[in-house]
């Protein structure tokens, strides 16, 4: 083919690109991390999906009963159970942003040092975090004591539980403290200088008592004393 003056034109196809290869780079392209900073968390994904419903379920309510306030009653009704199902499920925003329970921190601290933590953060009246030390200062001494195994990942409970067979007299203290850390610390309770004193005097207390199986082994242990073979009976 040619063109004005007689000049050849170029045939060449034009360039393109498969709609398949496109489509793969376009998705990795867009997975990269740097497209999804603002996300919305899992918590707002529910959240914005429980207001839809919300919103769907006035609509349905309105169509259904015109000018009812019946209709209206049972649907507030209808909304105040599955809001309280969604804060039974997710708990409060400090626990649903919380681990999943775990007593002692990954980084290795002595119980001197909790408790100066401890102490630190009641000065400060900070008794949340007061509190949360010095249990963990309590269940540290245990440990260094070799009352306790060492295990990363225990929980308050289970320390508590543990604990109990070798201190049995302390065990509904231990109980308690156990659930007043896991009030504040995944509860969303805020602790006071009560909690704090007597926690303080249970670890206190408990680092002086004497484990029950030591006690028992030391008064199960016969008298020693020289045999007589030829004594006249």
């Amino acid at each position: 083919m040619t063109g004005t003056g007689g000049l050849p034109i170029s045939e060449t196809p034009p360039v393109t690109t498969p709609r398949d290869a496109a489509r793969e780079a376009a998705e990795r392209e867009l997975s990269k991390p740097r497209y999804h900073e603002n996300d919305p968390s899992l918590v707002d994904r529910a959240m914005r999906k429980f207001f839809e419903w919300v919103d769907d379920l006035f609509g349905a309510a309105s169509g259904a009963t015109p000018g009812g306030t019946l209709g209206i009653i049972v649907v507030i009704l209808l909304i105040v159970l599955a809001a309280g199902l969604l804060w039974w499920r997710l708990g409060t925003p400090e626990r649903a942003a919380g681990p999943a329970g775990t007593l002692l921190d990954e980084r290795a601290r002595t119980a001197a040092e909790y408790r100066t933590a401890a102490d630190a953060h009641a000065a400060a009246g900070r008794w949340t975090e007061a509190v949360q030390d010095r249990m963990r200062a309590l269940v540290q001494s245990l440990e260094e004591r070799t009352l306790l195994d060492p295990r990363p990942g225990r929980t308050a409970d289970e320390a508590a539980a543990e604990a109990a067979a070798s201190l049995p007299a302390h065990a509904a203290d231990l109980r308690t403290a156990a659930r007043v850390f896991d009030d504040v610390t995944y509860g969303g309770r805020t602790a006071d200088q009560a909690m704090y004193v007597r926690l303080r005097e249970l670890d206190l207390t408990v680092e002086r008592a004497r484990p029950a199986l030591a006690t028992a082994a030391a008064g199960a242990a016969p008298a020693a004393g020289p045999e007589h073979p030829g004594a006249a009976s």
